[in-house]
């Protein structure tokens, strides 16, 4: 057996990781916060750059069929902005752009959406590329931060203000023969790295790009402000938001835009804590595709509002084909416990919550009322193309609930709880012998075999009932016992009855009928009742046995005959 040791430095002390070459994020100085306080109560309007952002991210971009087949679920999902390349940079997005405008692929209620640098020659390629558009998003961008300022430019404050500004003002010129050609046009700013710019300085080149565009209320300025490398903690990139919007000048000219990535596997909810402090629109990819760690899972996001009554004004019933498209598209397998979508998701294992999810969806099928209150299952699965039948899963972890659930959904059959305590030993066990999971069907064939078809000394061959004066059956059997065949016959108060007795007479067995319960297994000419019948013997040693059949009095007799080779098998 190996044993794990924590290596020690010449000290003899732990090692230690070198935490202190890392700067802790200061926070905002914001007392007076209020985004806590708020709820969401709307979908924002959703941006998906999996055409972009996304695509630059994959170690094989997407081929044009690939962009084609990204591009057409999204429209299909709903979404009304789609930044779909940086037509500028590539050769093949600027294809693609020119492709679904010249064929006419653009919905009339979708803005697509270009990433263009604030330098001349890329604008003037951009505005190119739309040329013919609808409506269009022209989403210009350069970096803010100190670091960027400091390292990567070496540029002051108003130098990048000009860089900015003058981009904006060329980026208006150049539209003119667009917008006088009926090409709607909207700006979108991004101050690139926006939560390691100074709050204040990301204000002042806000406001200086909304001035030089000439926002209106009637035409807002989308102004995008980016956790292009996530670096602290989501409350408070809140209050960097919150702080923002409180010194903006004429915060009506624009709408807020947010586009997050998971640095810290907390994009999500940097987006939604965004929200809650203003924000009006969410960046994001399927999945959470993106650079290092990814984007803003938007799936996950519009899942969270549906889970919360709200709608996501996107359509996902389909999660099934949502991820076979994604997987295609992006070379990356969805995880199994990827919310919402992962193959495991609904999933139970565990003996208790398989029993919880049990009751739970028996009291919604009861019509409580009507609202979905199942515990471990936050949504139904089925609002999102998955089954009731997915949501528990058998293996050695797993208990009566587990067993009951796939016996009730996969095959119809409801046991009595006693009977569910002594074949759930036998399952786990049988699930630890062969490891893993065990499927509905190996579960079915070990009931079969352990309550049903039971091998022991007693065999039904065949029988015949007669009524007899008193209302009484009359029943005359060839039942098998070991190696001879034997005819046996008794009367009783009906046919259950009369076996009964028959076999008591004629085996000298004492056999007392303790506990019975028959129903269909399903319906129409295809229908076949399960009888499960619970027998003492003289010691007074109770055992279940189960008969399936057609016929209900033949059903009942196997049922007797299981339960017997059961009490033999045990004695």
């Amino acid at each position: 057996m190996s044993t794990y040791s924590v290596k020690n430095n010449a000290a003899g002390s732990p090692r230690a990781m070198p935490f202190k070459k890392y700067k802790p994020f200061q926070p905002i100085a914001l007392k007076d916060r209020t985004w806590p306080d708020q709820t969401i109560d709307q979908a924002p309007r959703w941006c998906s750059v999996d055409l972009r952002d996304g695509n630059q991210a994959l170690i094989e971009p997407m081929t044009p069929l690939e962009k084609q087949m990204m591009y057409d679920l999204l429209i299909d999902l709903g979404f009304k902005e789609i930044e779909v390349g940086f037509p500028a940079a590539s050769q093949t997005d600027f294809d693609f752009v020119r492709k679904i405008i010249e064929e006419g692929l653009i919905p009339d209620d979708v803005t697509i959406q270009v990433l263009c640098q604030a330098r001349e020659d890329l604008i003037t390629r951009t505005i190119e590329a739309v040329s013919g558009a609808k409506n269009v998003i022209f989403h210009l961008y350069n970096s803010t931060s100190t670091l960027q300022r400091k390292v990567v430019f070496g540029k002051s404050k108003a130098e990048i203000i000009e860089l900015a500004t003058q981009a904006t003002d060329l980026v208006k010129t150049f539209i003119q023969p667009l917008e006088a050609a009926g090409t709607n046009v909207i700006l979108e700013y991004s101050p690139e790295s926006y939560t390691a710019t100074e709050m204040d300085f990301a204000v002042e080149i806000c406001a200086a790009v909304m001035e030089v565009w000439g926002a209106t209320p009637e035409k807002k300025v989308i102004l995008n402000l980016p956790a292009t490398v996530e670096m602290t903690t989501p409350n408070i990139y809140a209050d960097q938001l919150e702080y923002f919007l409180r010194h903006l000048p004429r915060r009506d000219l624009a709408v807020i835009s947010l586009h997050t990535h998971n640095d810290r596997g907390t994009g999500v909810a940097a987006s939604e804590l965004g929200l809650m402090a203003g924000a009006e629109r969410i960046e994001g990819t399927l999945f959470g595709n993106g650079e290092r760690t990814g984007n803003c899972d938007i799936i996950t996001m519009a899942m969270n509002l549906f889970s919360q009554g709200v709608d996501p004004q996107l359509y996902l019933s389909d999660m099934q084909r949502i991820t076979a498209v994604s997987e295609a598209c992006t070379k990356i397998p969805i995880h199994v416990r990827q919310p919402y979508a992962g193959e495991l998701v609904f999933t139970a294992f565990s003996g208790s919550h398989q029993d919880a999810i049990r009751k739970g969806m028996a009291f919604v099928e009861s019509g409580s009322d009507g609202a979905w209150e199942v515990p471990y299952l936050p949504i139904d699965p089925a609002d999102v193309g998955g089954s009731y039948r997915e949501t528990v899963r058998v293996n050695s972890q797993s208990g009566k609930g587990g067993v009951a659930f796939i016996l009730e959904n996969y095959f119809d059959v409801q046991l009595p709880r006693e009977l569910l305590l002594e074949l759930s030993p036998i399952v786990q066990k049988k699930s630890e012998s062969e490891g893993g999971e065990l499927k509905p069907d190996t579960i079915w064939n070990t009931f079969v075999q352990e309550m049903v078809d039971v091998e022991g000394p007693y065999q039904l061959i065949d029988y015949q009932i007669k009524t007899i004066p008193g209302e009484r059956e009359h029943c005359s059997a060839r039942v098998r016992v070991s190696e001879s065949e034997i005819a046996i016959e008794g009367e009783g108060a009906g046919p259950i009855d009369a076996f009964v007795s028959a076999l008591a007479k004629t085996l000298n067995e004492s056999v007392n009928v303790v506990d019975y319960q028959e129903y269909a297994l399903n319906e129409g000419s295809e229908a076949k009742a399960i009888s499960i019948i619970a027998i003492s013997d003289a010691q007074s040693s109770k055992c279940f046995g189960v008969g399936i059949s057609p016929n209900t009095t033949t059903a009942a007799f196997r049922s007797i005959i299981a339960a017997l080779n059961r009490l033999w098998r045990e004695s």
